[in-house]
């Protein structure tokens, strides 16, 4: 009787032992290895983008350095493709995806979000022959137009929802649909309000016109892997944090009100 109670004792140990590495969350793996991995596409402006020496900047870079200082790692971001971040995660490649990522039903039955840091949505940029033409994507919605979207993204999905009698076309990234759109290669093209906004501003872009009012609802989050909710709590109590000492509206601004970063992006 002892001896089959000092088994079972240890194989509880064991296993509960086990059992601890196994669920430990992402963030739990990140202190005890020191370092934060975050899988990102550096082509989302202005939330990750890279500057002129190669670097990965932002808006939500600047907040996952620091979250990755407020949980006394260091960040090591890890840049893949758009359509290679969920499995990347589930790869277990990095502890979570921070890469402008809008929060839909589909996605959030692969993983978990944390609560939102930015609301945005989607608007489109015109070829000035459309001026006068097209003053809504209800307007948009005829099969003389092409439209294009960056693939795997929320515009993509948008476009497909919205634009049924459209030619609608795919490109790799955004910069790939703004060229097409000023080429005239396309009508239109569909993206994240903020990454067009800044498209406009700058030189090169200034004959393309915009319909600035977005014309969907999109919350942008962090991912985690499905049922992590430790690193959950502790990634919305950070967010909760940072909106109350002021690092947030900080952040913001540097990023979606001020332009003077637009210069050291490559």
């Amino acid at each position: 009787m002892i001896k089959r109670y000092c088994l079972a004792l240890l194989m509880g140990f064991f296993l509960g032992g086990h059992a601890g590495l196994l669920y430990a969350g992402a963030l739990d793996n990140a202190v005890r290895r020191g370092v934060l991995k975050v899988g990102t596409t550096p082509n989302n402006v202005p939330f990750e983008m890279l500057d002129k020496q190669g670097r990965i900047v932002g808006f939500e870079i600047d907040l996952l350095h620091a979250m990755s200082r407020a949980l006394g790692v260091e960040l090591e971001l890890v840049a893949v493709p758009y359509t290679d971040l969920l499995p990347g995660l589930l790869a277990n490649k990095f502890d979570l995806i921070g890469s402008g990522m809008t929060v839909t039903q589909e996605r959030n039955l692969k993983l978990n979000f944390s609560d939102s840091f930015i609301v945005v949505g989607q608007t489109v940029l015109l070829h000035p022959r459309l001026g006068g033409l097209v003053a809504s994507i209800e307007e948009l919605d005829d099969a003389s137009y092409r439209v294009v979207a960056t693939q795997g993204t929320t515009g993509e999905a948008a476009a497909q929802r919205f634009l049924v009698s459209a030619r609608l076309s795919s490109v790799a990234n955004p910069e790939e649909g703004v060229r097409q759109v000023l080429e005239g290669k396309a009508d239109a093209f569909i993206h994240d309000a903020p990454y067009n906004l800044i498209a406009m501003t700058r030189p090169q872009n200034s004959a393309l016109l915009a319909l600035e009012q977005p014309f969907t609802f999109e919350p942008l989050a962090f991912g985690l892997k499905k049922g992590d909710y430790d690193s959950l709590n502790w990634i919305n109590h950070f967010l909760n944090q940072i909106a109350q000492d002021g690092t947030y509206d900080r952040l913001h601004d540097k990023w979606l009100r001020d332009t003077a970063w637009i210069a050291e992006i490559d």
